[in-house]
């Protein structure tokens, strides 16, 4: 029984994107591993921006550099 939590930024992820992740994850471990689509759960959790953090700066500042072209 297969549980899977995807944590994903809150940046323009649509129902139908979301839709998609969640076929495409239980599909894989449909195939990989055997598992029943039943019993095969997926949670896609949205997190905003400025609570993701990555090289010491949140994602929120990570963009606004990426946007001025700064990297």
């Amino acid at each position: 029984m297969p549980y899977v939590h995807l944590r994903v930024t809150r940046e323009g992820v649509t129902r139908e994107h979301k839709q998609a992740l969640i076929a495409g994850i239980t599909d894989l471990l449909v195939r990989v591993l055997d598992k029943k689509p039943s019993q095969t759960f997926v949670v896609i959790e949205e997190v905003d921006t400025d609570n993701w953090g990555v090289a010491g700066l949140t994602v929120t500042q990570l963009r606004t550099l990426e946007r001025r072209g700064l990297e």
